[in-house]
């Protein structure tokens, strides 16, 4: 199959398939005419690939682990899951960082929207740089 109908196929544009197959992701035979031909397999490839990107996995970690996965897109080898999980753990530790950085944030616009209540016209008590002195840093 070439690279025109694998997209097609898979709903994956030209350009992205030939940067899964610079990144090792992807593999093709080439024509004496220099054309990618992809085996039977490469749409399910392609499907697992972008399930794994949709889980947040970088290429770097898909390709390493890209042949844990077999079969059907649902099937799972073992190997993957202490990875899966890894990642679910360091998506949950984003999370907890952004409710503390919303949290940080909502006290600021709190207290902003109180000190304009109280006193208008009155910007934050935030220590702002002064323009900078040539030869200071």
């Amino acid at each position: 199959m070439k690279i025109g109908e694998l997209s097609r196929e898979t709903g994956v544009g030209i350009r992205l398939l030939r940067y899964y197959e610079e990144q090792g992701l992807l593999s093709s035979e080439r024509t004496p005419g220099g054309q990618r031909v992809y085996g039977p397999d490469a749409p399910a490839v392609v499907r697992r690939i972008r399930a794994l990107l949709g889980a947040g996995l970088p290429t770097r970690v898909i390709a390493e682990v890209l042949d844990c996965v077999c079969g059907s897109e649902a099937e799972i080898e073992p190997c993957l899951s202490p990875m899966l999980v890894a990642r679910l753990d360091a998506i949950d530790e984003q999370i907890h960082d952004l409710q503390d950085a919303r949290s940080s944030l909502a006290a600021l616009v709190a207290d902003t929207e109180g000190r304009q209540l109280a006193t208008p016209g009155r910007a934050m008590d935030i220590p702002v740089a002064g323009p900078a002195t040539p030869g200071r840093s």
